[in-house]
Formats: structure tokens, C-alpha cells, sequence
């Protein structure tokens, strides 16, 4: 596979993936309650709605980006702590369900391209499950923490919530990141492979 066809490649694999992790958002949003995304045109599997140009060539060139953010209003939830974790814990979940079906494609299609492009997403929809659940602001897994966090956080959290890009970026070039990642990797990867029964 030369150079050109593996980027093509690679970019399908992450736009499936961002995509997928976007619609996870917006889809539990509705189900709670708020239908904020889906009046935005965000309760979609398709891609334009979702891809940020610079996030996405920021990502095939230094493997750190960005989608369009989903519009989520948690004061429509029934219950303000609840709803939020369940929506930031979503996108994950969709990247999860992408696995599967991506391990599925792979274990039963008998075209090489296909198979290929399949796997690639698998392990995109992997790593975008396990870095997003990263407990530093604006990822999914501090919306998780900050869901419990008490009220009176919330001023300091969206004072110094830029810190957090940061931390981030700090954490993604020392490679600190994958203390955590990797092992969630690891468990998506054994979630996926028995569910599938791919190897």
C-alpha cells in the first residue's frame, strides 16, 4: 500500500470514528430529554456535520484534534448529574458499538481493501473511546467527574477550563496519556474480540 492510499485510509478510519463519538453525544441527548443537537442538525451519522477541517487535519498530522462540539443543554435532563454523565460516557460508547461493527466487517468480508479500511476504523474508534474518557477539561471523561463535582466547582471549572489544553497537550507529547489510554484500549479491544470472536 503506497503513501497515498494509506492516508486515505486513515482518514476514512477517523472521520467514521469522529463521527460516530459525535452522534453517541447527540443521540443520548434526545433520548434524556434535549433535543438541542438534533434541532442543530447533529443527531446524524453524517459526516459533514460533524468533522472540523483543521481538528481533522490537526489530527492526521499531529494525532491531536478535534470535531465540531455537540450542543448539549443538561438543563433539559430530568436529572442535571445523571444526564451529563450519561452523555459524555455516550461517545465512547458509540466509538464502541463502531468497533464492533468494524470487527465484524473485518471477520467476514473477503475483500482486502475493505478489510482494511474496517480494521483501520477499529482501531481509531478504539483510541478515540479510551482518550476521550481522559479526566482533563473539555474531554469526556472530566464531564464525567465534573458531573458530581459540587455546584460551587463550577465557576473555578469554566474559569480554568483552557488550563486543561494544557494539561493536555503536556500529557500527549510526554506520552503520560497512555498510562491511562492504553490500558482502556486494552479492555475495549477484549470487550470487542469477544463479542465478535474476531482475533
Amino acid at each position: 500500500m503506497n503513501y497515498l492510499s494509506s492516508i486515505l485510509v486513515s482518514l476514512v478510519g477517523i472521520v467514521f470514528a469522529m463521527t460516530i463519538h459525535e452522534f453517541g453525544h447527540a443521540f443520548a441527548a434526545y433520548l434524556l430529554g434535549d433535543d438541542t443537537a438534533k434541532r442543530a442538525g447533529r443527531m446524524t451519522i453524517n459526516p459533514s456535520r460533524h468533522v472540523d477541517l483543521v481538528g481533522l487535519i490537526m489530527l492526521m498530522i499531529f494525532h491531536f484534534g478535534w470535531a465540531k462540539p455537540v450542543p448539549v443543554n443538561p438543563n433539559n435532563f430530568k436529572n442535571y448529574r445523571v444526564g451529563n454523565c450519561i452523555v459524555s460516557l455516550a461517545g465512547a460508547f458509540g466509538n464502541l458499538v463502531g468497533a464492533i461493527i468494524c470487527a465484524i466487517i473485518v471477520k467476514h468480508s473477503h475483500m482486502y481493501s475493505i478489510s482494511l479500511i474496517a480494521a483501520t476504523a477499529l482501531n481509531y474508534n478504539l483510541w478515540f473511546a479510551a482518550f476521550n474518557l481522559l479526566p482533563v477539561p473539555p474531554l469526556d471523561g472530566w464531564g464525567v467527574i465534573s458531573s458530581f463535582l459540587p455546584y460551587k466547582f463550577r465557576e473555578f471549572e469554566i474559569k480554568y477550563e483552557n488550563i486543561g489544553y494544557i494539561v493536555l497537550i503536556v500529557l500527549l507529547f510526554t506520552n503520560l496519556s497512555s498510562y491511562i489510554t492504553s490500558p482502556l484500549v486494552n479492555l475495549f479491544w477484549s470487550i470487542v474480540r469477544n463479542l465478535t470472536h474476531v482475533i
